[in-house]
């Protein structure tokens, strides 16, 4: 099933062109990974997928167009998980967990169903912090607040999850419990998951598939294997990205 569709998408900022006819589609069950170098609009993208960032051309979702979708449309069919998050107030885990609720909310005085506790309980479930539902969020560690606004977007349910750097600045512990995490969630069907990731090392083991971009334009996209070749990465870096990534590997083997 053919969840999001992207049609020579361009994104201009006056004569400076940041995305320049990017096109893809994502289906279910698939896990997109956006790779390439500093500057090549990988940030830019996921921003103009969730309606962010002013763009030409087309996203599609399920076949409509996005932009005639409205907000609370939107958010019960895309969630957005950014790299970093201001917490200025001190909300509860548990409250920010069940803002993930909002675009299902029937109205202001609607007050809490049921079915939404069950999602929000559920997601402080998955994602470990049940213990930690009645904590201020400006008390936890970084791995703990971005699981917390993941376990927000889980409770949102969305049919496509879209990532920007979901674990930058993460110690590894967390980097591994974040893109677990996310893994079993794309297990689940009509699913599926967008992510910008620098390292290319956690974006070739968990990634499905793959776009490459350099300077907002593709180089290469499809399986993650086909992507992740020297030929094209080499191209968007400008280095030997295997060479590098293997002289790496070899300090962490035993003498």
């Amino acid at each position: 099933m053919r969840l999001l569709d992207v049609k020579n998408l361009c994104v201009r900022y006056g004569e400076l062109t940041i995305l320049d006819r990017v096109s893809f589609s994502l289906e279910e069950g698939q896990w997109l990974m956006l790779v390439g170098p500093n500057g090549a609009g990988k940030s830019t993208l996921v921003n103009a997928i969730s309606q962010g960032a002013p763009y030409t051309g087309e996203i599609r979702f399920d076949g409509t167009d996005v932009k005639k979708m409205r907000p609370q449309e939107l958010a019960q069919k895309i969630g957005v998980l950014s790299q970093t998050h201001f917490v200025g107030y001190a909300f509860t885990v548990g409250s920010v967990v069940r803002l993930g609720r909002y675009a299902y909310s029937p109205g202001i005085f609607g007050g809490r169903r049921e079915e939404d506790e069950e999602m929000v309980r559920r997601a402080l479930a998955t994602t470990g912090m049940e213990e930690l539902e009645q904590q201020s969020v400006l008390t936890l560690s970084g791995g703990e607040l971005q699981r917390t606004f993941l376990a927000q977007i889980f409770a949102q349910d969305p049919r496509v999850l879209i990532l920007d750097e979901p674990t930058n600045h993460l110690d590894l512990v967390y980097q591994k419990q974040v893109f677990a995490l996310i893994g079993s969630w794309l297990k689940q069907p009509g699913r599926a998951v967008v992510s910008v990731v620098h390292d290319l090392s956690l974006a070739k083991a968990y990634g499905t598939h793959a776009l490459l971009l350099e300077r907002g334009r593709t180089i290469a996209q499809g399986e993650a294997k086909e992507v992740f070749s020297p030929e094209y990465l080499d191209a968007a870096y400008g280095m030997d990205v295997s060479g590098w990534m293997r002289s790496m590997l070899e300090q962490w083997k035993e003498e």
